[in-house]
């Protein structure tokens, strides 16, 4: 028997393992039909978020659903190993026991990495527990675990095979706290607030002057020339001369380029190529050198002098010190303007020109975009909307860089023969290793998470599970991540699988706080999921994330709405325990046959709430399935069909309650399998009370719609609860006590006795035929109900009450109309006053209305 208090913990606790015991989560049942989906794979670095949460969710959700609808279910479980953010993650670990990674060597660092990991990866497992993750742990996979380290060197050197790896000079996205190249897509652009610095630089051999700017003083020991626009008649003149850098003294060449915009700033720019990528495209084609001025960790070089070794920021400070010493400072102006900060450090990103890795992405992206053109080769978006977002981003993709200067990572698969220089390039490392040395960097943590779908399940091996469950059925991410992952699982699979990735991708919105801001470490505002699971339990947190969430928009947390989802589940809980408690060891569960009009519109509404809750959940509605569900709990089966029910369960004849509770029964095992995918953990309790300990939801199938329902007997149940709803109103209205009969005249719609015993049981209504007293008449779907007018309400007090309180609120919209017409009071007094005013005047009116139609019904 269920417990007599609804208590999450008491209720989870224990639940899971008992899963996993009986091996309810695993795939293999080779009778059904093949449905697969990867988790989006945590990193090893710490807590799972609510984003993370999101995604777990739902894509249980959609597993255990799919589950109860017949299908052998995948679902792999794994983590990345997150190069960066790992990494850092363990230095700072190492610093606090006084040590660095230079100090352990590479191999040693390694081992603490992995320590790292070992440790981490039991933290997430038992986060997933928490949410109720329905993964087959025995597929579980790791991004540099032996497997997918082997997919990945293969990856690598078929691409260099084939010339779509290369290696070569460009100046990257450089972070200078982790010493590493960076993607552009692991850039987060931020408005800051800088200066735009202005520089007087003097012609070599003339008194002749000009004025640059520059945000960046730092790297003019950086700078080989200064471009002008050739078709610029204010400052063309200048090319063919040299002027004097204030940096360093030297002379610049002044040439002509029309990537310089005419009548933008001053129309002169300095040009230092390794340090600016618009600056290395005029180096290119001028064929100008690229002197770097700063060292990996953002401070200057030897190309400073004096300011050698300065952090990059106070070398700024200094020299523009020095320009205002020595004249060729002129002024700066305050602006804001948009600066690249590395998604993982949070540091600003340094334009560097430096030797990595590229892969080619143009016939790559190519392959997709021509994929997407045609519905049988196309991944499927939904909401549709992020295809063109995916398809945009392909269109103007450029290289992608990847190598990372770490030691947490896949390692790249390159050697260079030590007197040769020779690149040997391959899955294995050459036979003669003591005559190579190996590339020192590793992969982007994005080039192994690109292969998941595919080497999950055991790629480059032709394996029975890549067989049977890829491409995969859906992916589900959030749509912040489209360029950084779900692009690269497109192009990866197209290009080695020759197909998708993935049939569908459910994208999802962020999560964000009660005030609508995005969750982060500096605003102290992020919400660790664990700690809802402790105060409202797994199945709560569950609700509110799947019930709340519209594909593709962003969600504001919110307190209310998770005690929302608890009360809801302590309803469901409360409903089940009084269905259970009229169970007695006479009575024996049967299919119920449909022998009358409460039967007939129970199942009528169950069976349009299976309809409806299918074919959401089949386009990835969740939101709209799971409210369509809850609504039916609550309103229908709560709310009035239990009422119903109260007289028949405590019938004299035995055979009137057991059939009732047959039905009812029957209706609760169908709402939990419809729950189960939202609440898995409370409707496995429920459902184990109603059949026994030894029997699991996990095992049932999806509720099917009944074809033996009576529509019509069904609809004649819709017109006596819109009377109970209008009766229940006329009450509250005129405070009128729910003891008092009251009789009532039903047109449009003929009542027989068993009706009749309805209204009386449930609003103490008393049918009659007509009337000759006043009616106060209440419009239906089918007609109109007519209440005796002296039976709810003194006429002449009423109207007396009325006039009086008509009275009022027209005094008030006459003073609220002055106010708000009186130009001192608009101008003058706060805008939240003035707000305020216009509210009242509007509620006002409104209250007028009402009351003013409510008087006709009394004249």
């Amino acid at each position: 028997m269920l417990d007599s208090k609804y208590e999450a913990k008491k209720v989870e606790e224990g639940k899971y393992q008992e899963w996993l015991d009986h091996h309810y989560f695993e795939c293999g049942d080779m009778s059904k039909k093949p449905y697969c989906i990867v988790i989006p794979p945590p990193n090893v670095t710490g807590k799972l978020h609510l984003g993370h949460a999101m995604d777990n969710t739902i894509q249980d959700l959609l597993a255990r659903y799919n589950r109860l609808k017949g299908y052998d279910v995948l679902w792999v479980p794994g983590m990345d190993h997150a190069g960066i953010a790992t990494q850092a993650k363990v230095d700072e670990r190492l610093k606090k026991q006084g040590v660095s990674r230079y100090d352990l060597g590479r191999e040693k660092f390694l081992e603490k990495a992995w320590e790292w990991k070992n440790e981490y990866s039991e933290f997430i497992r038992s986060q997933w527990a928490k949410l109720g993750n329905s993964t087959d742990y025995r597929k579980e996979r790791f991004t540099l675990d032996e497997g997918l380290s082997n997919a990945v060197a293969k990856v690598f050197v078929t691409y260099y095979n084939e010339g779509l790896i290369y290696r070569g000079k460009r100046v990257i996205n450089w972070d200078p706290e982790a010493k590493t190249a960076l993607s552009n897509i692991e850039v987060i652009h931020k408005d800051v607030e800088a200066c735009m610095y202005y520089i007087r630089y003097h012609l070599v051999g003339s008194d002749e002057t000009f004025e640059v700017a520059t945000t960046r003083p730092e790297t003019m020991f950086g700078d080989v020339c200064i471009v002008v626009n050739p078709n610029d008649e204010k400052v063309n003149h200048l090319i063919g001369k040299k002027a004097i850098n204030p940096a360093n003294g030297q002379e610049l060449e002044i040439i002509g380029d029309e990537y310089i915009e005419i009548g933008f700033g001053t129309g002169i720019m300095k040009c230092t190529p390794a340090h600016d990528p618009n600056d290395y495209q005029i180096a290119i084609r001028h064929n100008l050198d690229m002197p770097i001025c700063m060292n990996e960790d953002g401070t200057m070089n030897e190309l400073c002098g004096e300011f050698e070794g300065l952090d990059r920021f106070e070398c700024r400070e200094k020299l523009l010190e020095k320009y205002k010493a020595e004249g060729a400072f002129v002024k700066a102006e305050k602006i804001v303007h948009s600066v690249g900060h590395s998604e993982r450090t949070g540091v600003m990103v340094e334009p560097y020109l430096s030797n990595q890795w590229f892969v080619k992405m143009k016939p790559l992206a190519e392959a997709v975009l021509k994929a997407q053109e045609k519905e049988e080769t196309k991944i499927n978006f939904y909401p549709k909307r992020f295809e063109k977002t995916f398809c945009q981003w392909l269109e103007n993709i450029e290289d992608w860089c990847i190598s990372r200067q770490l030691w947490w990572g896949h390692r790249i698969p390159v050697w260079y023969h030590k007197e040769t220089g020779e690149i040997y390039c391959d899955v294995k490392p050459p036979k003669d290793i003591e005559n190579y040395v190996q590339d020192e960097d590793v992969l982007d943590t994005w080039f192994s998470s690109a292969l998941w779908p595919f080497t999950t399940l055991g790629w480059p091996e032709i394996t029975d599970d890549y067989k049977r469950y890829f491409p995969t059925s859906c992916m589900v991410t959030g749509y912040d991540i489209i360029f950084f992952w779900v692009a690269r699982m497109a192009f990866s699979a197209r290009h080695f699988c020759d197909d998708v990735p993935f049939k569908d991708c459910l994208i999802h919105g962020l999560i964000r706080d009660e005030k609508g801001r995005k969750m982060s470490k500096s605003l102290g505002n992020g919400i660790d999921p664990i700690d809802l699971i402790d105060q409202y339990g797994a199945d709560a947190l569950r609700l509110f994330l799947s019930t709340n969430s519209t594909p593709g928009l962003d969600m504001n947390f919110s307190t209310e709405k998770m005690q929302a989802g608890w009360n809801f589940i302590n309803k469901l809980w409360n409903a089940s325990r009084y269905v259970l408690l009229n169970v007695d060891e006479s009575y024996e569960y049967h299919v119920p046959e449909i022998d009358n009009e409460l039967d007939s519109w129970i199942l009528n509404r169950l069976n349009q709430t299976i309809a409806s809750a299918t074919a959401n959940l089949d386009k990835y509605e969740l939101s709209i399935a799971g409210n369509e569900i809850i609504s039916f709990v609550w309103d229908d089966f709560c709310s009035m069909y239990i009422e119903f029910t109260k007289s028949a369960l405590n019938s004299e004849d035995i055979s009137v309650k057991h059939h009732t509770l047959d039905t009812l029964i029957y209706v609760l095992e169908a709402i939990l399998k419809l729950m189960h995918p939202f609440i898995p953990f409370v409707t496995e309790e429920i459902y184990q009370n109603i059949r026994s300990k030894d029997e699991s939801i996990m095992t049932e199938t999806w509720p099917e719609i009944r074809n033996d329902v009576d529509v019509e007997k069904a609809q004649d149940i819709d017109h006596i609860i819109q009377i109970i709803k209008i009766t229940r109103e006329i009450r509250s209205e005129n405070d009128i006590k729910p003891s008092k009969q009251l009789d009532v005249i039903v047109n449009g719609f003929e009542l027989d006795d068993s009706l009749k015993a309805i209204l009386e049981r449930m609003t103490k209504l008393n049918v009659i035929e007509n009337s000759d007293e006043e009616t106060i008449v209440r419009p239906t779907d089918f007609g109109n109900i007519s209440f005796i007018m002296s039976e709810i309400v003194d006429k002449k007090a009423e109207l007396e009450k009325i006039e009086k309180e008509l009275s009022r609120l027209e005094a008030e919209i006459r003073r609220c109309e002055g106010m708000l017409n009186n130009e001192k009071f608009t101008s003058k007094a706060p805008a939240e006053k003035v707000e305020e005013e216009r509210i009242k005047l509007k509620n006002y009116r409104n209250s007028y209305d009402t009351l003013a139609l409510k008087k006709k019904e009394f004249e």
